[in-house]
């Protein structure tokens, strides 16, 4: 079974940094055609923030898009979100999801992100 285990969150002043990383355990993320970071803000809808195919192939929200970058790391299965400038707007629970070839889909337990002074 596989499972998707987030860490590197916490608090962080305005204009911070942080690293979030997405180990996955019981299948190789090279396996996965698409890892990607979502995130869900108190009273909003879980939101895609950045994903990254097999290929190398990346996306960003607007929102992130030159702040964050996704990255992975097939030996260490490993798929991380380093994210630079962060705005108490980036303040959420960050959650890893990995997508097979085949559509399925398997989400993390989430880790908390909060920016505040």
């Amino acid at each position: 079974q596989v499972q998707l285990v987030e860490s590197g969150g916490g608090l962080v002043q305005p204009g911070g940094s942080l690293r979030l990383s997405c180990a996955t355990s019981g299948r190789s993320i090279s396996s996965f055609y698409v890892m990607g970071w979502y995130r869900q803000a108190p009273g909003k809808e879980r939101e895609l923030v950045a994903t990254i195919t097999s290929g190398g192939v990346t996306v960003y929200a607007d929102s992130v898009k030159g702040r964050f970058t996704i990255s992975r790391d097939n030996a260490e299965n490993t798929v991380y979100l380093q994210m630079y400038s962060l705005k108490p707007e980036d303040t959420a629970v960050y959650y890893c999801k990995s997508q097979t070839f085949l559509g399925k889909h398997g989400w993390g337990q989430g880790t908390q992100v909060t920016v505040s002074s």
